[in-house]
């Protein structure tokens, strides 16, 4: 952390996030994306084993019937001098009933291994996958605010969601290719050197340029996939915001204007697939020539060394068909190659993701719910947000366990600021935050959390029923519970003449209700978790006057025994909290009852003034 004063304000600078992600990232950078996922998927050592097994030995039944093909041919030409007569079976007939039981088994074990490695590999991926995407949103959640803030909710959707479907696409068939074309290369070009060593190189010589090829035009793809990822995220972002900001683009008939915006990312993804399609299309066609090459060759030469009698008939028929099982698997090269390109951009993302540290760990003590008094303690806090002057200022306050207390103040003075702080949902830059008299840096960070209670003026209703939303965070409330806390919240009234009363579905976030119902709910979803410590964040910010009376006849039954913190504009809602605490500019400038502050004339005399119309004009 770096402190400094500039223009007479202290600026704080905290450099150890910047640092971690910067190792981080250097660190994924390393290691090759392809040893970070056989790493990460470890537990399933022994499925890749025998999917890897199944692959090969279905390959090998599959490279055999070229062998029985020249095995008859032989027979046809030599009849009791082929090389199944050499066995002991001279009867050409029965030559042909071995060639055809050894063919059934063949194509049955064929068969057999194909059906084994295609569910292995499947299962493999979709094992990986969810793994993967539980894990990666599983270290999404532990990571603070902070980081949302400079990320958008769709790139973050695009890694969670397309960059790890990617994978599972590489995986589902990519994997089993690339072992299918290493063992056909393996078996018959071993085959070839020991049945025709004088043609053998002919027809190998494209392999090696081949091969090179394939790994030329992978290091060519890798950064133009990469970029290909990068704007799927970006564009995806774009549809995520526009989506959640319908409301907004309708009311200023900015239709044409989204469009329009949405239009150059697709543009831009576009742009950058068809600079990938480009390199990647011309792939095949290349490697098709090279085929060529060596297909002409055996053609050629090892025909003339039929005829001359230096090959067997039946040797040459199966190295002509051996050689296009050979060569022409490799154009799929192209194709495979072009789906683990696209894979290992979207691991090397996700991976950057799961590398992201963790900047607000847990603390090692426990704080049992049921022990928990509630006294919160302020010590010299100074905190400012990423790139700002401070918001809060060497701030000390101290809240007596079972009492209210109210922080009023303009806005930007920094009140809901000390919320995020208490949850830790940033970390203060100097001093601490106790809880009974426990620095929560100390304290288990869900066992703190458990313990407050948060009202928030920006409400965030899920999909779902009204009851599984006041139930969220108490799942094991029971219906009665639910109504209960639903009526101190003075929401079960409008409850109940809604469509399905508890069971009508809200949409998403709540768009199907009012502003006040929401914070009525989010309200009752507060109540009914009973916290020891509870937060009223503009609480009732989005209600009318007469809501306001009723949510505060039933505010005086909820904040009873209670730490209480108030946070609000409306003075009328925390007129009759125990201490009221006056915020501007990061710092507490008054404290004291509504009638002393009154007395005292001064900020919060001129914000009553204001607020009840009693103001000089």
């Amino acid at each position: 952390m770096v402190v400094f004063q500039f223009q007479g304000s202290i600026c704080i600078i905290d450099v150890s996030t910047p640092l971690k992600l910067l190792w981080a990232s250097r660190r994924s950078r390393q290691v090759h994306p392809l040893k970070r996922l056989l790493d990460y998927g470890h537990q399933y050592r022994k499925q890749i084993w025998l999917a890897t097994a199944c692959s090969i030995l279905n390959k090998l039944f599959d490279l055999a019937p070229p062998g029985l093909i020249g095995v008859a041919v032989d027979v046809v030409v030599k009849q009791q001098d082929s090389i199944i007569a050499q066995w002991g079976v001279k009867d050409v007939f029965g030559q042909f009933l071995i060639l055809s039981i050894l063919t059934v088994i063949i194509w049955v074990l064929e068969s057999v291994f194909e059906y084994a490695f295609a569910r292995l590999w499947r299962n493999l991926a979709q094992n990986i996958q969810h793994d993967l995407r539980l894990d990666a949103y599983k270290h999404l959640q532990e990571l603070e605010l902070a980081y949302f803030e400079e990320r958008s909710t769709g790139g973050l959707m695009s890694i969670l969601s397309d960059d790890i479907n990617q994978l599972e696409r590489f995986l589902d068939v990519g994997a089993n290719d690339i072992l299918q074309v290493l063992t056909t290369v393996v078996i018959i070009g071993g085959a070839f050197f020991i049945l025709a060593p004088s043609v053998a190189w002919m027809s190998m010589l494209p392999i090696p340029f081949i091969l090179w090829g394939s790994f030329a035009y992978q290091n060519l793809l890798a950064p133009r996939y990469a970029d290909v990822r990068e704007k799927v995220g970006l564009l995806n972002s774009r549809l995520a915001n526009n989506l959640s900001g319908i409301t907004t683009i309708k009311s200023f008939t900015s239709e044409e204007y989204e469009v329009s915006r949405l239009a150059q990312e697709s543009e831009a993804y576009r742009r950058s697939n068809s600079k990938a399609i480009k390199l990647s299309a011309a792939f095949v066609p290349l490697i098709r020539m090279l085929i060529l090459v060596g297909f002409t060759a055996l053609l050629l030469f090892g025909g003339m060394a039929a005829v001359h009698g230096k090959m067997s008939v039946g040797t040459y028929s199966v190295l002509v068909f051996l050689i296009q099982r050979l060569l022409w698997p490799l154009t799929r090269l192209g194709d495979t190659f072009d789906q683990y390109q696209r894979a290992m951009a979207s691991t090397h993302r996700v991976m950057n993701l799961l590398d992201t540290p963790i900047a607000i760990p847990t603390g090692n003590i426990s704080l049992p719910l049921e022990t928990v008094r509630g006294e919160v303690e302020f010590q010299n806090i100074t905190f400012a947000y990423k790139d700002r002057l401070p918001v809060v200022k060497d701030l000390t306050l101290h809240i007596p366990a079972g009492k209210t207390i109210a922080i009023v103040g303009s806005t930007g003075s920094g009140k809901s600021t000390l919320v995020k702080l208490l949850l830790r949902l940033y970390e203060v830059q100097s001093g601490r935050i106790t809880v009974d008299g426990i620095d929560i840096q100390e304290l288990n960070l869900r066992d703190l959390r458990r313990s407050i209670g948060l009202v928030s003026q920006d409400v965030f209703l899920f999909h779902g029923t009204v009851a599984e939303n006041i139930a969220y965070g108490s799942l094991d409330a029971t219906e009665e519970d639910i109504r209960k806390a639903a009526k101190i919240a003075e929401a079960d009234e409008f409850i109940v003449k809604l469509p399905q009363d508890y069971e009508t579905i809200v949409g998403e976030r709540g768009q199907k209700l009012s502003g006040g119902q929401r914070q009525r709910i989010a309200i009752a979803r507060a109540v009914l978790k009973n916290p020891p410590i509870l937060i009223l964040d503009e609480a009732t910010s989005a209600v009318d006057n007469e809501t306001e009376a009723a949510i505060q006849r039933s505010l005086e039954h909820i904040t009873a025994n209670r730490t209480t913190i108030a946070i609000a504009h409306r003075l009328s809602t925390i007129r009759n909290a125990d201490r009221i605490y006056v915020m501007e500019h990061g710092k507490l400038v008054e404290s004291g009852t509504h009638e002393e502050l009154l007395e005292e004339n001064g900020v919060y005399t001129n914000l009553w003034r204001v607020q009840s119309g009693l103001s000089s004009k």
